[in-house]
């Protein structure tokens, strides 16, 4: 499977991320920011940093870069893609995510451990972590407080599109276990479609055991397990159909002699 990391001026977290992805035995390759093509992508990174220095407001300049409109199409087009910190930010900037990050509600940055509760195990971004899992993984931002409007709250709830909140040790959902004043205790959530994410914390600060922990492995492995499942089922359809047309000229030669002889 092959990833693209995107890289803007000032990403930090690029390199994190193409190391994650090879760790578990995949390839993934930078994508500088003034590209107007993905490749032979499956899959999208957009990884953590402070691009273009947070100018304006974080992400708000590099939603404008040549290479966001080819994530925008390969998004469209039901391609996998995640934000992780300032991707995150970007993807909401990009209008690709509904909501935005405004600052720590201490206007502190944090750089530590949180744990984080996943709500929904049948998505792209999280179907390999196990049923219960409470994932250990750190963060890095002094923007990273979700906020979004009520009824676009009540829509992330009723249609689970919040894959992960913030939690104590034990899966509770508490005020204290939130680092940044996030409404719900939101971390990450998902579009519509589903196969768009985004996460504050980083999962690729995480993905070795010599890191702390190597919870955020889940994510990348959930994101490899979900194009694979797609290629499989690709691949009996192709299979259907092939073994379907394989007797169709015969048929058709069959009708078309018959309506000679008519």
């Amino acid at each position: 499977m092959n990833f693209a990391v995107l890289q803007f001026p000032a990403s930090n977290c690029d390199q994190d991320s193409v190391h994650a992805v090879r760790v578990l035995g995949h390839s993934s390759r930078l994508v500088w920011h003034k590209e107007s093509s993905l490749g032979d992508a499956d899959a999208v990174i957009i990884p953590g940093g402070f691009s273009y220095g947070d100018y304006l407001r974080t992400g708000a300049i590099a939603r404008f870069s040549p290479v966001m409109q080819a994530v925008r199409a390969f998004a469209d087009n039901g391609g996998l893609v995640l934000g992780l910190c300032n991707g995150f930010q970007i993807l909401c900037e990009a209008g690709m995510l509904p909501g935005a990050l405004v600052r720590n509600r201490d206007l502190q940055f944090h750089c530590e451990h949180v744990f984080l509760k996943t709500n929904k195990l049948e998505s792209p971004f999280t179907n390999c972590i196990p049923d219960g899992k409470i994932l250990k993984i750190p963060i890095a931002h002094g923007e990273g407080c979700y906020f979004a409007d009520e009824a676009t709250l009540e829509t992330l709830k009723a249609n689970r599109r919040i894959l992960w909140q913030y939690c104590d040790a034990q899966g509770d959902l508490t005020e204290t276990a939130n680092p940044n004043g996030s409404l719900l205790n939101i971390a990450g959530i998902c579009n519509e479609r589903g196969n768009v994410a985004g996460l504050m914390p980083h999962p690729e600060r995480a993905s070795e055991s010599i890191l702390g922990s190597d919870d955020g492995k889940w994510i990348f492995q959930s994101v490899i397990a979900a194009f694979e499942a797609r290629q499989r089922k690709r691949a009996e359809y192709n299979e259907v159909f092939s073994t379907a047309g394989a007797g169709l000229p015969a048929v058709v030669s069959a009708k078309a002699g018959g309506t000679t002889g008519n």
